[in-house]
């Protein structure tokens, strides 16, 4: 027999400024079950987190938590201001049973002492006390608020790690499909204001949403169908003696209310890029750059060139200088050595997403049309300012509404409608996918895809590069870049490893990638070489030149700008065969030098 759940919310019904955010919302959590939360941004995941959590109360339904189970929540937006230094805030969550310890522990597997001055932390600090501080009692339900946001990749993969390794049941809101998909069992989708459960983990839930919103379609259009046929029978008339006719038509009344009340999914969003003149061929160029901050090497001689329609993703660790090179790359920031060159006709739009350009105080109007202005140009057409913020799901209502009242959600939407406004041919996106509900990273993918110019984006998300990025720039640590072909996926098959074995501070500049045949050993001195080895030394150097030719066509085929958004699969099995190839070739080099030395050392 089934355990019964630690945590449960029946027919749960809240009312938000007159309109009703959830009218019979179910959520149940039993032992040790990984589920994941999903929805439109503005649905009310976040709000019914809360709910479960304790920490809002709804107007209807009830809420139960098993007696004695233990329950910690992480909100989006923690609030550690109450305490003095980062261990205090971290201790202040244990259980009197719990060894502080742990919390230290924690803090110290985080990057952080634990003495850190709470008023002066980052976003990206203050999430990883927040973690710290939930995941220290190790508590027997998880509810975790978007708990990868302010992470970079290698504290993403820790915490992936550290989360599979739990004993507790966890609910998690995240935007990040890959983190989903490898932690989450079963599914709960918030959609218009009730909840369906899928026994499936979200690698399976867009397929199964689609077929539900299919049927649902499907249904709808049957009722249609049916009270266009029965006002038809009713323009024939009807005879009030009879009970069926009177029956008839009162279903028919039924229906009609039916229909007026169904709410259709929620409006898509419309991504629509304004587009300037085609740049040149070659839009960055970049000869031994160099920038170091005291004696902190952030660049050391990196060159590369980008060209008209790359997508370029750029990771690494956080403090890498991931910000710091894209203003070189870009021109706004002169490098200490080598020189940067922007090819002809570049015209760039930039998403800030640090929202340092979005004053509180400025309404969702102005922000978008610049103030004493109701359209935006988009193409060198007009457009009305409620049209366009339409576009991007926003409400005529809120056309006065200041930018600092928006939900984290909602500003991200504003930044990416604002950045989309420019005219440009080059976009620098800066951790775009951050609170952007699923059908609006689809939505921005596919407006990506189908971009004429060329993309530079930073991101953590390794399902949004592997969609996206043609290739992938990785720091090496030391101020060593180096770039990869194809999506995050590529860069780790061809890598061997990723991000989180070598962090930024990580493997020394003279360490050089070992080949794929193994470090050399040592020759032993033998009499003569065996036929093997000879008929090897006689064969090798063909292999190596069939083997450099596949290498060279290969490249040739992945160095086509458009080939990804062509055909993805295609992209990838190349990108494949390309590693497959050049592991086989650094194996055949290195048993060839091997032999080499072997004939030289023995005089042969």
């Amino acid at each position: 027999m089934a355990p019964p759940p630690l945590l449960t919310l029946q027919n749960v019904g809240l009312t938000l400024g007159g309109k009703p955010l959830f009218e019979s919302a179910d959520l149940s959590v039993s032992p040790g079950e990984r589920l994941c939360l999903v929805g439109r941004n503005g649905s009310g995941k976040s709000t019914l987190l809360r709910i479960a959590a304790g920490e809002v109360e709804a107007d209807s339904g009830a809420r139960f938590l098993q007696p004695g189970a233990s329950l910690r929540y992480l909100p989006q937006e923690p609030d550690l201001s109450k305490f003095a230094t980062t261990l205090d805030y971290v201790v202040d969550g244990l259980g009197p049973t719990d060894d502080p310890y742990i919390a230290k522990a924690l803090l110290l597997e985080l990057g952080l002492t634990g003495e850190e001055n709470t008023r002066s932390l980052s976003g990206g600090e203050g999430r990883r006390a927040a973690l710290a501080r939930i995941l220290a009692p190790e508590p027997d339900v998880l509810l975790l608020d978007e708990p990868t946001n302010h992470l970079d990749l290698p504290a993403i993969l820790w915490l992936e790690e550290r989360l599979a390794g739990l004993r507790s049941a966890m609910v998690i809101i995240s935007h990040d499909r890959r983190f989903l998909q490898d932690l989450t069992r079963s599914t709960v989708w918030l959609d218009r204001g009730r909840t369906r459960y899928l026994s499936r983990g979200f690698k399976e839930f867009e397929a199964w949403r689609d077929r539900e919103l299919e049927e649902e379609e499907k249904q709808q259009h049957k009722i249609d169908r049916k009270i266009v046929a029965e006002e038809h029978w009713l323009q024939h008339g009807v005879t009030g003696r009879r009970k069926r006719n009177q029956k008839r038509l009162s279903d028919l009344h039924e229906m009609r209310a039916r229909r007026r009340r169904h709410v259709g999914p929620t409006g898509d969003i419309k991504l629509e890029v304004a587009e300037a003149q085609a740049s040149g061929a070659l839009v960055v160029e970049a000869r031994g750059i160099s920038k170091a901050f005291g004696e902190r090497t952030i660049v050391d001689h990196f060159s590369t060139r980008v060209l008209r329609g790359d997508r370029l993703g750029i990771v690494g660790a956080n403090g890498a200088g991931k910000t710091t090179l894209i203003k070189m790359l870009t021109g706004t920031l002169a490098p200490d050595g080598g020189h940067v060159r922007l090819g002809a006709s570049v015209e760039m739009a930039t998403l800030d997403q640090s929202r340092a350009s979005l004053d509180p105080q400025t309404t969702l109007k102005d922000a978008l049309t610049g103030g004493g202005s109701d359209f935006v140009e988009i193409n060198g057409q007009r457009k009305h300012v409620i049209g366009y913020m339409r576009d991007f799901l926003f409400g005529s209502e809120q056309a006065r509404t200041p930018i600092g009242r928006l939900s984290g959600g909602e500003r991200g939407r504003l930044l990416l409608a604002r950045a989309l406004a420019l005219p440009s041919n080059l976009l620098v996106l800066d951790e775009p996918t951050n609170d952007l509900d699923l059908e609006t990273l689809d939505l921005l993918e596919e407006m990506l895809a189908d971009y004429p110019g060329t993309l530079i984006v930073v991101s953590h998300d390794r399902d949004f590069l592997d969609r996206i990025a043609t290739s992938v720039l990785m720091s090496e640590g030391n101020g060593r870049w180096l770039e990869y072909a194809g999506g995050y996926s590529d860069m780790v098959t061809q890598r061997g490893e990723g991000v989180q074995a070598r962090s930024a501070a990580a493997a020394p500049r003279e360490e050089k990638p070992k080949a794929a045949g193994g470090p050399r050993p040592k020759a032993a001195a033998k009499p003569r070489l065996s036929f093997a080895e000879q008929h090897a030394l006689t064969t090798l150097p063909a292999k190596m030149e069939e083997l450099r030719g596949k290498r060279e066509k290969l490249q040739k085929f992945l160095d086509d700008p458009g080939l990804y958004a062509r055909d993805p699969a295609k992209f990838a099995e190349a990108g494949k065969l390309l590693a497959k190839v050049e592991e086989e070739l650094a194996a055949a080099e290195e048993s060839w030098l091997e032999l080499e030395i072997k004939r030289e050392e023995i005089g042969g």
